[in-house]
């Protein structure tokens, strides 16, 4: 169980870790090298299918013999690897030009395009609990112990009044965490904050 669990996945724990790894002393610099490595070439694979332009006539034949719509207009390679049914290493074989990019992977080829599959696919979910991520993160420095009346406040729920009341917690955030404290009765202290 994880608050985030978009963003705390396996395949980016070298992503997510190896800097602070590195700042206390447990990693190398050849292992930040290789995360360097794996993050150029996710980056440049990723750059590609956004610039890659596909044509209706180039591409249908693939898309109809693996199940999937057929193009009606030109789009970009992006655009087809957020189908569900694709992924980069299927879709390589009916575009050469990703073939070659793909086959310019010095090392760990695998997990490199497992890294650009999910970033591809998954963009969208992660960038907007990056957003939330980032408020709760912010919630953690608005100071709220002893600041109310809890009882007092009828606009929040009866559940939030008992539990705040009981708990008396610190910071919003923590406020936010507490079971039976929901995000309406976060954005009503917000308010009467003045935020």
């Amino acid at each position: 169980r994880a608050e985030y669990r978009i963003l705390l996945r396996q395949d980016n724990a070298d992503e997510r870790l190896t800097e602070k790894a590195a700042a206390i002393g447990l990693a190398k610099s050849d292992r930040i090298e290789l995360l360097k490595q794996k993050t150029e070439e996710v980056n440049r694979i990723i750059a590609f299918s956004k610039n890659y332009s596909l044509k209706p006539d180039k591409i249908n034949s693939y898309l109809e013999s693996i199940g999937t719509s057929p193009l009606r207009q030109g789009v970009k390679l992006i655009e087809l690897l957020t189908r569900p049914q694709i992924s980069l290493e299927k879709i390589q074989e009916a575009i050469p030009a990703l073939k070659e990019q793909l086959d310019m992977i010095p090392n760990r080829t695998e997990e490199i395009i497992e890294s650009a599959n999910i970033k591809i696919k998954y963009e969208g979910y992660i960038k907007r609990e990056r957003i939330i991520a980032d408020k709760l993160t912010r919630l953690e420095d608005i100071k709220i112990q002893d600041r109310f009346n809890y009882n007092g406040i009828q606009s929040l729920s009866t559940e939030a009044r008992e539990k705040l009341t009981a708990i008396n917690p610190e910071t919003i955030a923590q406020a936010g965490r507490i079971p039976g404290v929901s995000p309406n009765d976060i954005s009503v202290l917000l308010v009467l904050l003045g935020r």
